[in-house]
């Protein structure tokens, strides 16, 4: 009966437009790359944790995987205590930033929405990264130092900034507290 939902390629299909190896997908999930190969080609079907882990990483709701597409609903609640949080990087043994999804249990949304907390770091020790489409960030508390294509601009709380995310960009908390922000993410525009 489960075979009917197809989890395997769904799974396989959330991990590459994600360009998300095996084993990176691994470390986030506490997964094995073995165990996520088999669940991808159908030779286990993943039990209820197991596929709430993974919905988690991508942020996606379980749904995603059962639901019938043409009975999705577009109103959807997610509850402070249902978020996990995530570092910038699986395998950083210091993060940059921490990372909640607002809305992981919503399908096929035309963005994605995060409750970020970046950590203090001197500038030179930025992480830049790209990704498509736009990014939107509205800070709540403290200042955030975003360096955008070799530049860093400081932002103070109730400052926003929206960009480009094909250029290189890092974010650092500036100064000795934590920053908190408001993330938004958008698909490329087609």
């Amino acid at each position: 009966m489960l075979s009917s939902y197809d989890l395997g390629r769904k799974l396989k299909q959330l991990r590459l437009r994600k360009k998300i190896g095996l084993v990176d997908l691994g470390k986030h999930t506490g997964l094995s790359a073995s165990m996520l190969s088999q669940l991808e080609n159908g030779k286990l079907i993943p039990t209820l944790p197991t596929l709430a882990r993974i919905a988690m990483v991508f942020d996606v709701g379980l749904d995603h995987f059962f639901a019938d597409r043409k009975r999705r609903s577009l109103f959807s609640v997610v509850r402070a205590g249902e978020r996990m949080r995530f570092p910038d990087r699986a395998d950083s043994p210091k993060p940059s930033w921490f990372f909640e999804c607002l809305a992981f249990s919503t399908q096929e949304k035309s963005l994605q929405a995060y409750l970020t907390v970046f950590e203090p770091r001197p500038p030179q020790e930025v992480v830049d990264h790209v990704h498509e489409g736009a990014e939107f960030i509205f800070v709540l508390e403290g200042e955030l130092g975003v360096h955008y294509s070799d530049e860093e601009t400081i932002l103070h709380t109730g400052d926003s900034v929206y960009f480009d995310a094909s250029h290189p960009h890092g974010y650092r908390s500036n100064g000795d507290a934590q920053a908190k922000a408001i993330v938004i993410t958008t698909p490329p525009r087609l």
